[in-house]
């Protein structure tokens, strides 16, 4: 995973130097939100999410912005107001938010979606498409961990830390989704150009 995270932090950079030059309001919140790491667009989905009080997977302009302030993301309000536009096609005034949170994630070719699926099917041993701690048992080896070692940190914190790689910062609740996932890998896949060598990394890291 050490690979993974070195990526993951020059995602992050490479976000934050690509945004003095971009004008595009969308590439602008994406670039944003990668800044923050790979679990950036994630988390700003988690706090849409906490949101949607009537579970109807959609947000008015005025949800939009408070998720964009909640999240603390450094943006005005005349320029979030343009990105939800942009979203709202049939200007009905709501915009779903599945559907932009799809749009906002970097693509991924095929074979590097195919890849981390087969990463998450191995983590994901109960089959219930989520992984938590009791998942990770038999899959991950905690006892190599030198805070395990050293008597700092039991098997199930070890576990718990480990899975918080993929959990949004703003919001943990030790479940990591097949979403979630892909989430996580598509920004890190954003960092990497050669096809070859991001799904080298991946199965040199799951033992694919």
């Amino acid at each position: 995973m050490a690979g993974t995270s070195r990526h993951d932090q020059e995602m992050a950079i490479q976000a934050k130097r690509q945004l003095a030059s971009c004008s595009d309001p969308v590439e602008r919140l994406r670039l944003r939100c990668l800044a923050r790491g790979s679990a950036g667009i994630k988390g700003l989905g988690r706090v849409f999410r906490v949101m949607d009080d009537n579970a109807n997977r959609s947000l008015d302009l005025k949800e939009f912005l408070k998720g964009i302030h909640d999240f603390g993301l450094p943006m005005d309000k005349e320029e979030a107001a343009a990105i939800f536009r942009h979203f709202d096609r049939d200007a009905d005034g709501a915009i779903d938010f599945d559907e932009f949170l799809l749009t906002l994630r970097p693509a991924m070719s095929q074979s590097r979606r195919d890849v981390v699926t087969e990463a998450f099917r191995k983590l994901d041993r109960s089959k219930d498409g989520v992984v938590t701690v009791d998942d990770l048992k038999g899959v991950y080896n905690a006892k190599y961990h030198p805070k395990y070692q050293n008597g700092e940190w039991s098997e199930d914190q070890v576990f718990k830390t480990f899975l918080d790689n993929f959990d949004s910062p703003y919001d943990k609740d030790g479940k990591v989704t097949h979403e979630e996932f892909i989430n996580y890998y598509s920004g890190v896949s954003a960092s990497i150009d050669n096809d070859a060598f991001f799904i080298l990394m991946m199965r040199n890291a799951w033992k694919l």
